[in-house]
């Protein structure tokens, strides 16, 4: 038989419901406010392929993205981040764009370049273009900062790493939103028996990138979606990052490794849930 409750026994457990929900929201939004954005997230990845030649074999590459300093990512966050970064000896080091929320706003750019000169990789330090490092007339602030690093910043045009007599690629494509980028100059240089790795800021151009021969693409912009829900996703995703808006996917027949990478800073909200920021490590692998 089913349980009876009294009008007072009714409004207090209806009371005591809604003051759960209400103490649950305030309690997730402080996490989400204070808590998980300044967790790091470090993981790992082997990637094995045939083109990777064996003077590359257990090669490291550290990937970082969208710091978004100035929208709550302090100076000393960038610092503690170079500090975390160094530790992991990368050989290459490549950041997929968003270094700054709105670079024509923010009054410390000139605070970055020692910290960001710190970074070290022997094999080289790569950059690419974000929307927000276009964004606002910032293009030219970027490029700068990011020469001024000893960072090699792509826009549409490649590099070949060379160790030996072997040898592996970097391309660089112009972010998609705001800047220019052209798949056709990017890759012009490119050998085709050279493993290729593609650093495009937004992800969902995955399918032309392993059309046109890319083996490997590392991206970020999505943020994870910055705040996720369980069974449901990403409750907001930026254009052009959500269909793969975090981890890892094999694209098309060839199979292309695509990472997304789920960023360090925050846009818009400073708030994150379920999407940690990330540091992102490969370790290169023959076959």
């Amino acid at each position: 038989m089913a349980k009876k409750y009294t009008r007072r026994q009714f409004i207090k457990r209806a009371f005591a419901t809604t003051a759960t929900i209400a103490i649950a929201s305030s309690l997730g939004y402080l996490y989400a406010r204070y808590i998980e954005p300044k967790q790091l997230d470090i993981t790992s990845h082997k990637i094995a392929h045939p083109t990777i030649p064996k003077d590359f074999d257990n090669l490291r590459i550290v990937q970082f993205s969208d710091t978004h300093v100035g929208h709550y990512y302090t100076l000393e966050q960038l610092t503690l981040l170079v500090d975390r970064i160094n530790s992991y000896k990368p050989d290459l080091l490549f950041f997929t764009g968003d270094l700054m929320d709105e670079p024509n706003k923010y009054a410390a750019a000139n605070h970055l370049i020692p910290i960001l000169k710190r970074l070290e990789a022997p094999l080289g330090k790569f950059a690419i273009y974000g929307n927000h490092d276009h964004g606002g007339y910032g293009s030219e602030i970027y490029k700068k900062l990011m020469e001024q690093t000893g960072f090699n910043l792509l826009m549409n045009s490649s590099k070949e790493i060379h160790l030996r007599d072997s040898k592996i690629t970097i391309v660089g494509l112009d972010d998609v939103m705001l800047g220019r980028p052209s798949f056709e100059q990017a890759f012009q240089n490119v050998d085709s028996s050279s493993y290729t790795i593609l650093l495009a800021h937004e992800p969902d151009i995955a399918d032309r990138a392993a059309k046109v021969g890319a083996h490997m693409q590392l991206s970020g912009h999505s943020h994870g979606g910055q705040i996720q829900l369980p069974f449901l996703g990403p409750l907001i995703t930026p254009p052009l990052g959500s269909i793969y808006y975090e981890g890892a996917h094999e694209i098309g027949t060839t199979k292309m490794f695509l990472y997304v990478n789920r960023g360090l800073g925050t846009t818009r909200l400073p708030l994150r849930f379920l999407a940690k920021p990330e540091i992102s490590i490969f370790t290169l692998q023959s076959t």
